[in-house]
């Protein structure tokens, strides 16, 4: 009886050391799979950096406050209020300086000249609003925009989401390139 029992050891030695081995490497794959893989990381691009507003005075067509890219010069002010008038004197003027943000940048009259050939506003300019933050009452503030479109503009910002670019806004229904000729200086985004 014992040589049988050495026998059937014999027999099944190899199928024990094979169903050994496969619980081993079983166990060891589980493992693995079971194993964290590591954080993903998600690149985000960089958040662009918030535009310039700068307010551009005295000797210009179109006196008022204007958003103007990061890097903007004092000509890039300039150039976003009308160039300069014929009674500008712009001798010292640097058109090459830097702008900052909040800067008031009053181009001066030439001395002595009258300031009767300036075209005045009929009525103040109107304030620059914010189009993501503006209530009903102030987006009707705007020339050309009624309480509908004041209410379609509202509704857009609600359904889409901010505004990035002013001329963005010309995605509301009712809003075409002659409106939004009428009101681009008048608003701004927060994110241009």
């Amino acid at each position: 009886m014992e040589a049988t029992k050495r026998d059937i050891l014999k027999a099944f030695y190899p199928t024990f050391i094979g169903l050994l081995i496969g619980l081993v490497l079983g166990g060891l794959l589980w493992i693995v799979s079971r194993s964290p893989r590591g954080n993903s990381v998600e690149l985000l691009p960089p958040p662009s950096p918030a535009p310039l507003v700068v307010d551009v005075a005295g000797a210009v067509p179109r006196p008022g406050v204007y958003e103007l890219p990061v890097g903007s010069r004092v000509n890039d002010a300039v150039q976003a209020a009308g160039g300069f008038l014929a009674e500008a004197d712009k001798a010292n003027i640097n058109l090459a300086a830097p702008l900052e943000d909040g800067q008031k940048l009053e181009i001066p009259f030439l001395p002595g000249a009258a300031t009767a050939g300036v075209p005045q506003p009929t009525e103040p300019p109107a304030e620059v609003i914010n189009i993501n933050t503006a209530t009903l009452e102030e987006l009707q503030s705007l020339p050309g925009i009624g309480p509908t479109l004041a209410q379609a503009i509202l509704d857009y910002r609600e359904t889409n989401g901010d505004f990035y670019f002013i001329e963005d806004i010309m995605n509301v229904s009712g809003i075409g390139p002659s409106t939004f000729e009428n009101i681009k200086d008048l608003m701004i985004t927060g994110y241009e």
